[in-house]
């Protein structure tokens, strides 16, 4: 079992809660945007880091509070060059992080729970149980790690997040927003939040509440089969957010935030494949402006899906162009390792 500190995670709180915690200990205020930007623009993971902090205020700040930080737990670097990482939490708990080079970017995959609570038939991490939801924090870590790492294997710097890990974001809502928060912020790490995209299975109301907030960032639906009966069977939660509930809800999304919506679709031999399948697809996405990622699944020992055969997919990516839907046929990374997601975490878990 893990020992965690009965210490407040400094993390959680505002400027102005750490601004009145200063005052309360005869600290000057203006302390607290100091201490701010050591947190979240310079990513600092202990006190000892803050040094244009008297060595009195870090003193005080140790008693106080704890900075729950993860580690880099494995990695694994795959032959085209994707690397793979697990993180360790403060409370011994494993998630997944993935960094994806491409010419024209850098991509981090992160996760937004540890574990899900989802049981997606196809999804390694849909045959783990859900542990609990990521603190801001935690998902920010691993957008710094992952960037470090781009940095110190590729020389390049970290452009594109997508929260694509382990775990449903949408069912941590308020976590994850906070994290594109402090990522987005000018106070934070001053990424556009054009360059993030937040994937979901579909939780139809949370899609309606994404609208009504007005994000900024770009929301993608992995889709993976277009008529109910198919993605009942290898998504559960379609069972409860029905093909048409999620139309809806993206309709909204789109007409409060004019974010075009990216549909993900793996392509699972004999299952979802057909031009039958490609044509449902169509009619699907055909409401609101969007594009398709046809994406090569990364087989898992858990189940028995395996990829289309490779003329079947160029006739399911043809058809769909043929209707003018903007297509893009994304391969599989990390083959030579555990790159698909959950893979590496549940090996750890069992």
């Amino acid at each position: 079992m893990a020992t965690v500190s009965q210490k407040q995670d400094i993390r959680k709180l505002s400027v102005a809660d750490i601004s009145s915690f200063l005052a309360s200990k005869g600290e000057k205020a203006f302390r607290a945007k100091q201490i701010y930007a050591w947190l979240w623009q310079k990513s600092a993971n202990s006190f000892e880091e803050m040094t244009n902090l008297s060595l009195k205020l870090r003193e005080m700040l140790q008693t106080h509070f704890d900075i729950t930080a993860l580690t880099v737990d494995q990695q694994q670097i795959s032959n085209d060059q994707t690397i793979k990482s697990t993180f360790k939490l403060y409370d011994n708990h494993i998630i997944e992080g993935v960094l994806i080079p491409a010419k024209d970017r850098m991509t981090a995959c992160v996760s937004s729970q540890v574990g899900c609570s989802l049981t997606c038939k196809f999804c390694a991490t849909g045959y783990m149980s859900r542990k609990r939801n990521l603190e801001p924090g935690e998902i920010y870590d691993q957008v710094v790690a992952i960037a470090r790492q781009a940095e110190e294997n590729y020389q390049q710097p970290l452009t594109n997040i997508v929260y694509m890990g382990m775990g449903e974001p949408l069912l941590n809502y308020a976590n994850v927003l906070k994290s594109v928060e402090h990522i987005t912020s000018p106070e934070g790490l001053n990424m556009s939040p054009k360059r993030i995209t937040v994937s979901t299975a579909g939780i139809a109301k949370m899609i309606r509440k994404l609208g009504d907030d007005e994000v900024k960032f770009n929301l993608a639906l992995s889709l993976h089969a277009a008529n109910d009966e198919k993605r009942n069977e290898i998504m559960p939660i379609n069972e409860s957010n029905t093909l048409v509930a999620l139309r809806d809800a993206l309709k909204y999304y789109f007409q409060k935030t004019k974010n075009r919506v990216t549909y993900e679709y793996i392509v699972f031999h004999n299952f979802n494949d057909s031009l039958k399948d490609a044509e449902e697809l169509y009619r699907f996405t055909r409401h609101l402006p969007c594009k398709v990622n046809i994406i090569e699944y990364n087989p898992i020992a858990e189940a028995d899906f395996v990829n289309t055969k490779e003329d079947k997919l160029a006739k399911f990516a043809k058809y769909l162009e043929g209707k003018g839907v903007i297509v893009n046929v994304r391969r599989s990374r990390g083959k030579d390792i555990d790159a698909a997601c959950g893979q590496l975490a549940i090996k750890e878990e069992k």
